[in-house]
This record gives C-alpha cells, structure tokens and sequence, in this order.
C-alpha cells in the first residue's frame, strides 16, 4: 500500500485568529480539521501527536486497535499519579480491574444510589441563597464529591470538605495539560503536600472500612473483599474521586449555562419534570420517563464532552487508511471536533436538544463516555447522577444568566471558566 504523508497543521492566519478571538485552542482545532481534513499532525517541539477526528477514525482508535494503542505512558502526570488506577492500565490489568470494579458501578446497583443521589443534592440546595448570584460551578462541585463518595465509598464526605478542597484541586491542575507535555521531566513542585493528603486520607478510610465492615456492596467493600493491597485500592479510589467527580462537574456546570441561556428549554424541561415528579424526589423508575432531560444532558454533552480527547502511544507501526502511524507516536482522537461534525450535526454550535429525539446517526460519532469495549466504567452511574441533580434543580428554582461570560478550558476536563455565575429564583 502506498504511503501519503500526514497533513501538518503548520501556521494557519485562520487557526491564530480563532485562538485569538475565542481564547480556547479549540477553537485552533476546528480551523485545523476543516482545512486539513479527520487526520492531521501537530507539530510542537517534543511533541507531535497525530490528531484523527470522525466517524472512521474513532472506531480505529477505540475498537480495531484497541490492543495497539496504549493508554500508559510512565512520564505522564496522570500515570504518576493514579500508579496503577483502572483508568491508565492496559490489556489484562485494566481488564482484570474493571471485573472487579464492575458490579459497584452496574445499573442493578444505580437504584440502590438514588436515594443518596437525592440526599446530598437536597443537603447543597437548601443551603442555596436567592438573594445574590450563585457561583454553580462550586456548588456543583460540592454536590458531585458528596455524592460519589456517598455512593461508591460508604461515606459522608461533608467533614472532610473545607480540609480537603484545596488538595483535590490542585490535584486537577497536575494532571491538566501543561508544559509537560511538550517537556515531560520539567520540575513541577509544590504537589507533593496535596498528594499526601489525599493518600492519608484514602488510607484512613481503607483501614477503617477493615476493621469496621458495613455489609454493604459498594465499591470500597468490593475492592477490600477482592483482596487487592491497600496500595492498589487507593489506586482505584483517587481514580474515581478524581476522574469521576470532575466530569460530572463538568457537565451539570455546562447544563445549568445552557438552560439559563436558553430559557424556552428550560421552561420545556421544568414542565416535564413537574409533570413526571411532581414534588416528589426523583425515583429510579421514574428516570426513564424524563425523555426532554434525557436529551438536553446528551445535547450538553455533544456541545462540552468532559473527556474531550481521548490520547494513546502506538505500541507498533500502525497504518490508518493511506497514513503511517510510526511506533511510539502519540495519537489522539477528538471528541469534540467529532461532535461539532457538520457532517454529522447540522449547526453543530446551537444547542438544539431535539436532535437526539431519534437516533438516526453514524456510529462512534457521540462519544461523551468513550466506545468501545473500554467505554467509560462509570458511564451509566454518571447518566443517572446527571438527572437526579438536574431534576431536582428544576424542581426547585428558575435559573437565570447574570451576564458573566463562560468560556471552554480545557483543563482535567473541558470546563466553564471562569465560572457559572446564575442568578436563582426559588418556583412557587
């Protein structure tokens, strides 16, 4: 087969006028893949990923060499950090992993969690104060700790908030891209203090749910009766208290920004609910009524995917249609310029929730959660936690933008900065 070089995104007038105007490398991309094409190469000092965009090139990352394109690279922050989380293993540790970790996070499991869900979202909201703006970016980041870790980990996060706030944030910028991207051994101190803090913490919390077990199946009960070492299982818990919590922050933050912005949707969407709920909290069975909702998270999620890209290192010579991907190269494939597709979504950039009414689309197009066989492990506890708290919500107060502006930024996740700034006004 004849080999066609890879299109470089060299200086583009166009991509430095996106980046300049809406302050997001995104927005460089966009310039890149619609002048280049699905496949393009970034050139960076140190660092040239291979960029794959598409319905074609996401089902060659995710499914046909799945086993080819790796996720762990020693020298990345994010393997530093989470050692030997299910998120950077591969092959038969990630599978072995997530077996394990599996029946925590089933939908047999989700209706167990409601309750919880429920509980910690009214434990955030009737603390919320009417009379001046609300910075819904904090708030929610509050709800989703309390909830995960009500959830999955058997406690109540709510005493250990104030002590550990500043810790997991700081942890979220070690593993945001950075410089370390292009320079991967370049000094990064002033992280260690924050790391021993989380691990003190999850050590704590190991060795008490030892010596004190519950009976319950939640997800520390199930990683300490699987016999894995303490080192391990704090492994797998900074993976979803991190991983798991900031993502769903991501996308509740976006939600509630686009319903504040859009308020004939958020009219739609209250009427709904009140009509499924009434003033009743949200209920397991209920969730699969609220067809609207459904569709504004996806909607939410097609526009501002937390996981924006997903990165792998080709462990061998790969080829991709007429291009060759060279052993040790890194690829990366682009969540958001798949869902931003004309091709695939007419005017990509209007929030238009209706458009997941039906689901005549191609295949790996829409991948908030990843595909494949190693899709999001905790894609449906996410789908549920986003209609509990966004149905409640709704239930409770009007939302209204105060005007502060948002941007993208891509961070852990792809998140609003500076914040989601609401005015709220209680429903009577």
């Amino acid at each position: 087969m004849s080999r066609i070089p890879l299109p470089t995104a060299s200086t583009s007038r166009n991509a430095l006028k996106a980046l300049l105007k809406r302050k997001t490398v995104l927005a460089a991309l966009e310039v890149f893949h619609a002048e280049l094409g699905d496949v393009f190469q970034i050139p960076l000092p140190g660092f040239n990923p291979i960029m794959l965009a598409g319905s074609e090139a996401n089902r060659f990352v995710l499914v046909e060499q799945r086993d080819t394109l790796r996720w762990r690279l020693e020298q990345d922050p994010i393997v530093r950090l989470l050692r030997h989380g299910v998120l950077v293993e591969d092959g038969d540790s990630h599978d072995n992993l997530r077996r394990q970790m599996n029946p925590a996070l089933h939908r047999t499991k989700l209706q167990d969690y409601v309750r919880h869900m429920c509980d910690c979202t009214n434990f955030v909201l009737a603390q919320w104060d009417s009379s001046s703006p609300l910075n819904i970016s904090l708030e929610i980041r509050r709800m989703a700790l309390l909830v995960l870790t009500k959830t999955l980990f058997g406690v109540d996060f709510e005493p250990e908030m104030n002590r550990l706030w500043q810790p997991i944030l700081r942890t979220l910028r070690y593993i945001s891209p950075g410089l370390w991207v292009i320079w991967p051994n370049i000094p990064r101190p002033g992280y260690q203090k924050a790391f021993r803090q989380l691990d003190e913490y999850f050590h704590r919390l190991i060795a008490y749910r030892r010596a004190n077990s519950t009976g319950r199946e939640d997800l520390l009960s199930l990683l300490i009766a699987s016999g894995m070492s303490d080192d391990l299982i704090r492994d797998q818990l900074l993976t979803m208290i991190i991983a798991g919590h900031d993502t769903s922050t991501a996308l509740l933050s976006w939600t509630l920004y686009l319903l504040s912005r859009h308020l004939d949707i958020q009219v739609e969407a209250q009427a709904e609910v009140d009509r499924v709920l009434g003033s009743n909290p949200p209920h397991y069975s209920s969730l699969s009524e609220l067809h609207y909702l459904d569709q504004i998270i996806n909607e939410t999620l097609r526009l501002y995917p937390p996981i924006h890209a997903g990165l792998r290192i080709a462990a061998t010579d790969i080829e991709f249609g007429e291009y060759f991907i060279p052993k040790g190269t890194r690829v990366m494939y682009s969540i958001y310029l798949s869902h931003r597709d004309a091709r695939y979504w007419p005017e990509p950039n209007v929030f238009r929730p209706e458009r997941f009414a039906s689901a005549t689309r191609p295949p790996y197009v829409f991948l908030p959660f990843g595909g494949g066989p190693r899709n999001c492990i905790g894609m449906a506890f996410a789908q549920v936690e986003a209609k509990v708290v966004l149905a409640r919500i709704l239930q409770k107060f009007d939302l209204h933008f105060t005007g502060k502006p948002v941007r993208p930024y891509m961070g852990a996740t792809l998140e609003p900065r500076p914040a989601v700034w609401l005015n709220i006004k209680e429903r009577v």
